[in-house]
């Protein structure tokens, strides 16, 4: 099964030719330096007023969703052979968050400076829940696409049966609750 796209993250989607002077312009249009994103930051409180999410090519995909879970989609989808990324990740997360949303999240290339701690950084307009339900929900349907492709009737009907019962605010919720117990994470 082919992997989703990472979109190319050149800072700020700027196409002109002019020189990278490291300042990010936010979604909703402040702007500030990247070093400003620190590597444990998984929320931005900016001056507009609203706390925008920051994930960074670090943080592992089990930030949204349980590591078995990762495991399986690393087992089933196939990053294309020109994909920068050997193995399905938090990159390929944040490229199908693109996709769905793509005025919404800001997408910053910072490879080449390495006085940031980061090569990769994406800054939502809304908030790090709304993004990890979003996360969720994106997860859920490469699932069921992936599920759509068996040959199987059963494993369909029971992907979709246990789909019926599944409640993405209440698995953000305790999931949330169980890293921030076991990591001291993000609320």
């Amino acid at each position: 099964m082919a992997g989703p796209r990472v979109p190319d993250a050149g800072g700020n989607d700027d196409e002109s030719n002019a020189p990278d002077d490291g300042t990010v312009t936010l979604p909703c249009g402040e702007t500030l330096h990247r070093g400003e994103f620190d590597l444990g930051m998984r929320e931005y409180e900016c001056a507009c007023g609203e706390r925008h999410a920051v994930v960074m090519d670090m943080h592992p995909p089990s930030r949204f969703v349980p590591e078995d879970v990762v495991e399986v989609l690393r087992a089933s989808v196939s990053p294309s052979d020109d994909d920068a990324f050997e193995e399905f990740g938090t990159p390929h997360l944040m490229g199908s968050v693109m996709e769905e949303f793509p005025d919404e999240v800001v997408a910053v290339d910072a490879g080449e400076d390495g006085t940031v701690g980061y090569a990769l950084l994406w800054v939502t307009s809304f908030d790090a829940r709304t993004l990890h339900e979003h996360v969720v929900e994106l997860v859920v349907e490469l699932m069921e696409h992936a599920v759509s492709h068996t040959r199987d009737d059963g494993a369909q009907g029971a992907f979709e049966e246990q789909m019926l019962d599944f409640d993405v605010e209440a698995f953000v919720d305790t999931y949330r609750e169980e890293r921030d117990w076991e990591r001291g994470a993000e609320r």
